[in-house]
């Protein structure tokens, strides 16, 4: 071992969790030695950059909408606090809105969460099925559609703007980053030691935090973590309506799991989560034929107008899908010390980044932290129990 490759804390996974991570642990101590370790700098293939980059307060865990007003803190301040001397970042947040079309089945939960949102000091509401059409214009009504929840400060923003906006800080901050390929985590008995890269070289440090995304559960089985974490491909797709609106319309959520976001003109991105979705880690293939088969009937039930739509494009991206509970799992694994988890995050890990970013470093560095998220300990896993978000949502 050389004191070269020895470190304080280092994160395996070098996107926005990991760069998130970095910058709060120099914010609260300079003098940190932290290395982030990432095999493509170029993310092509990160959930981050195939994100839709949408953030919500829309949730009904507390924990889950404490998470989502502080991002908007962040937000707020994002280019003045993440400026380096050669660059301000853009966060490109455009607040148009999330707006939930509600079944029966999920009235109840809806209603529940727009009441603790609302005790939160957020602006959701609910809307009567009359009232939907005033914010989207294209909505025609439908028999199963019992309302709606809106969230007027929700919205989308460029997801690699505010990872390289984490990344650069980071990096002036004094975070080392090193492009390489992780082939397995370091322990001691119960003891967390470092890693060991593909080429053979070891990187040394009592802390590690397994910041991988989609692919936790890969190196987690190196050192004997099991992670309830399936890699998920979802697929998006760019379609052209035939009606242009000069305003952009909130994003629309369907009771199917199906969204819709508006991007300007007659342009709009969809997708939806289906139960067909594969399994992998290296599939990153889209389908025009899942489109037609299981997607364009769900959007034109409920926006007539989608019938004359056209498919002009699409991409796909992974998930890290929490099989146990659909929420993330964040702090150090029980029985290892110094391994640390922020994975599963099923979807909301971009706009969840700044907040468990700052949880994160604040365990590492023993510190009480500022927003108690201990609800969502690994410990949980272990005990089983689950922490349900909304059983009738399905995004």
């Amino acid at each position: 071992m050389t004191n070269a490759n020895t470190y304080d804390i280092i994160l395996a996974g070098g996107g926005i969790m990991a760069c998130s991570i970095a910058y709060n642990l120099l914010k609260r101590d300079p003098t940190l030695n932290v290395l982030i370790v990432e095999r493509d700098s170029t993310y092509e293939k990160a959930s981050t950059t195939l994100s839709d980059g949408n953030t919500r307060i829309q949730f009904n865990v507390k924990q889950n909408i404490q998470i989502s007003l502080y991002a908007k803190e962040v937000l707020d301040r994002f280019s003045d606090e993440f400026s380096t001397k050669d660059h301000t970042p853009m966060t490109g947040f455009r607040k148009q809105g999330n707006l939930f079309l509600v079944d029966e089945a999920g009235k109840k939960y809806a209603k529940e969460g727009i009441a603790l949102q609302q005790s939160l000091g957020c602006d959701s509401m609910w809307l009567e099925p009359n009232e939907i059409n005033k914010h989207y214009p294209l909505y025609q009504g439908m028999d199963n559609v019992v309302g709606a929840t809106f969230g007027p400060d929700d919205g989308t923003m460029s997801p690699r703007d505010i990872l390289i906006g984490y990344r650069r800080k980071a990096i002036e901050m004094g975070t080392t980053i090193l492009e390489a390929e992780v082939a397995e985590l370091l322990k001691e008995g119960d003891q967390m030691r470092g890693l060991r890269l593909k080429s053979g070289e070891e990187y040394h440090a009592n802390i590690v935090a397994n910041v991988t995304g989609a692919w936790a559960p890969i190196l987690a089985e190196t050192v004997g973590v099991n992670l309830p974490i399936a890699a998920t491909k979802r697929e998006v797709y760019n379609v052209l309506g035939s009606e242009e609106f000069e305003e952009i319309l909130p994003m629309l959520l369907l009771p199917t799991g199906q969204f819709i976001f508006h991007e300007g003109e007659n342009n709009y991105v969809t997708g939806g989560a289906l139960e067909t979705d594969p399994v992998t880690y290296t599939d990153f293939s889209w389908s025009r034929e899942r489109f037609e088969e299981t997607m364009w009937e769900g959007l034109v039930t409920h926006i007539p107008d989608f019938d004359r739509l056209k498919l002009t494009g699409g991409w796909a991206g992974l998930y890290a899908v929490n099989t146990f509970d659909g929420n993330a799992i964040l702090g150090e694994w029980p029985e290892l010390i110094g391994y640390y988890c922020a994975n599963g995050f099923s979807g909301h890990g971009f706009q969840q980044s700044h907040a468990v970013g700052r949880y994160i470093a604040e365990l590492m560095l023993s510190k009480t932290p500022e927003l108690d998220l201990s609800v969502f300990s690994p410990q949980r896993i272990f005990d089983n129990t689950p922490i349900v978000e909304n059983p009738a949502r399905l995004i």
